[in-house]
């Protein structure tokens, strides 16, 4: 593909990002989206294109991140996030080649559910993650079956994208939504703490809170929101998660 070619869409951007990665970090929102996550924040991210979202140019989105570069510091840099990247992987590969040209921190925050072990597919994975300095991936649940209840999708290619990950040894940071009654049952924490101890390129592993406060997009778009009734994990809760996940303080 020609590089003149390949444009992105994308949903928005954030310019002083801190959650999303080490550093102050330059955040791009990509659209499009396989999962349909129960609790998802940003439901307006699902189709590829919708009329807030903007088709761009991987220099034009590096040229309005660069504006920010004086704010980064040594840790800082370029994350691309969604929606799923990886259902733009030429765009985000290019953004990212580009960014690397200038010596930048590159942060890929993906779901992975376009994962496949597809030769063509590996090929362009291969080639993004020789411009990827860290991976941020989310795994919604360790089991399939209510994986799939949760996001609509099921997670064996995830668990194998975890895997590649592992055997091409990239840093990756894996991140669990904690959300009451869905994904803080004992014995799958600890299934997922397995699946942890087993790779040896994990650098950290988060428990994120499960939040209602993108209720109101699922309201304006007519969706029904069907965890109105959950709750926000306490501090007790999320502590509790992260010791049967085996996180050190």
């Amino acid at each position: 593909m020609d590089n003149k070619e390949i444009k992105g869409v994308i949903h928005s951007t954030e310019s002083f990002g801190a959650v999303d990665g080490p550093g102050i970090r330059f955040v791009i929102f990509v659209q499009g989206c396989n999962m349909r996550c129960k609790y998802c924040h940003n439901p307006d991210t699902w189709k590829m294109s919708n009329s807030h979202a903007k088709v761009v140019t991987p220099e034009e989105i590096l040229n309005t991140a660069l504006r920010y570069k004086a704010y980064w510091g040594k840790d800082g840099g370029i994350t691309i996030s969604g929606g799923e990247p990886l259902l733009q992987i030429d765009f985000v590969t290019e953004v990212f080649r580009l960014a690397k040209e200038k010596g930048i921190n590159t942060c890929l925050d993906t779901s992975a559910q376009p994962f496949t072990r597809d030769e063509a597919f590996i090929k362009k994975l291969d080639k993004l993650m020789s411009y990827t300095d860290l991976v941020l991936l989310d795994i919604k649940h360790i089991n399939s079956k209510k994986h799939e209840k949760l996001t609509g999708q099921k997670n064996e290619n995830i668990i194998e994208f975890a895997k590649y990950l592992n055997e091409i040894n990239k840093p990756v940071v894996i991140r669990h939504v904690l959300v009451p009654g869905y994904t803080d049952c004992e014995y799958q924490l600890v299934e997922l703490r397995e699946l942890v101890e087993s790779l040896h390129n994990v650098v950290k592993v988060e428990v994120l809170p499960y939040h209602a406060m993108g209720i109101y997009k699922w309201e304006t778009l007519g969706i029904p929101y069907m965890l109105e009734d959950v709750r926000t994990p306490t501090e007790e809760d999320k502590e509790r998660a992260e010791r049967l996940l085996g996180i050190k303080k």
